[in-house]
């Protein structure tokens, strides 16, 4: 039996944010205490650097699914954040649709900056997940 992705995900970086020490951790409670995934979209990373502005975003649920949006910053840049999730969520089923912008199943995940190109550090990241139109 396998780990969920979101399981063994929480490991690796966990394993990674400890310089490689020889240590496991059973299950993700601790990768979410430690903040390594964003609140409202319980299976979505935060790329290390970045910190979740708890009560910044909105979430709720609709007949066509789950409307979330949710922001970090962090001393990060447009294109490493860019780069770390356009490695990451393919690993966790996301297919890339365009810049910034991924699907999986019935969802549509965009990673935007709300500061605009060239925005003065620390930078912003926000977070919109939708129903995907069918």
């Amino acid at each position: 039996r396998f780990m969920k992705p979101r399981t063994f995900f929480a490991a690796i970086v966990v394993i990674a944010l400890l310089g490689g020490a020889n240590v496991i951790f059973a299950g993700s409670s601790l990768a979410q205490e430690a903040g390594l995934f964003i609140k409202d979209i319980e299976d979505l990373p935060l790329m290390p650097g970045l910190v979740e502005e708890l009560g910044s975003g909105t979430a709720f649920d609709t007949a066509q699914g789950r409307i979330v949006e949710a922001y970090a910053t962090g001393p990060v840049s447009e294109g490493g954040v860019m780069a770390f999730y356009e490695k990451t969520l393919p690993q966790l089923g996301w297919r890339p649709l365009g810049q910034g912008t991924f699907r999986r199943e019935n969802e549509i995940l965009m990673v935007e900056f709300p500061g605009g190109p060239g925005a003065a550090p620390p930078l912003t990241v926000g977070f919109r997940l939708m129903p995907a139109a069918h």
